[in-house]
């Protein structure tokens, strides 16, 4: 069914909840999994384009790679195959969603599992969702994963029944 799966991970609570998630399907599936976090060194705080000093370039590539370390340990433990990517960002054009759907068609995955925030009305409307844009963009289905779904998911055993899965 899924013979790959990439997740997008960035150590915050969403993407935990899609890590876990995804490492789950991954297992049940025999897939390989795709860890990828994506860098914005264009833009890392949300306004525009600017200089980011080499010395704080670093440190967010060393918090990038300490993640998918991370990541990496979670899927090793619990048995499943598992690669990193740490995906950089140098393009004003580009954004996160753009990145992870790219990545997406490059490795051949079959699913992309994300986390997301669940917002609605005014909220969603204001700060938009990469998720959403990643459903849109990728090549193959998208599976969300709110953080309050897998842990119900975690207390049930089973797979979260709130998540969606967007076809791409």
């Amino acid at each position: 069914m899924y013979e790959r799966i990439l997740v997008a991970y960035d150590g915050s609570a969403m993407s935990r909840a899609a890590l876990a998630h995804a490492i789950r399907l991954a297992d049940i599936c025999g897939a390989e999994l795709r860890v990828v976090h994506v860098l914005d060194a264009v833009s890392p705080f949300g306004m525009g384009a600017g200089y980011v000093p080499a010395d704080l370039l670093d440190a967010m590539r060393g918090d990038a790679r300490r993640l998918l370390r991370e990541a990496y340990e979670q899927a090793r433990v619990a048995g499943v195959a598992c690669e990193t990517e740490l995906i950089q960002l140098a393009n004003l054009n580009d954004d996160i969603a753009g990145g992870v759907a790219r990545e997406a068609a490059a490795c051949g995955a079959r699913l992309v599992v994300i986390g997301t925030h669940g917002r609605r009305g005014m909220r969603r409307a204001l700060l938009g969702s990469v998720a959403e844009r990643v459903a849109r963009q990728a090549p193959c289905p998208v599976l969300l994963v709110r953080a309050d779904d897998a842990a119900a998911a975690a207390q049930t055993g089973g797979a979260a029944e709130e998540s969606t899965e967007a076809g791409g």
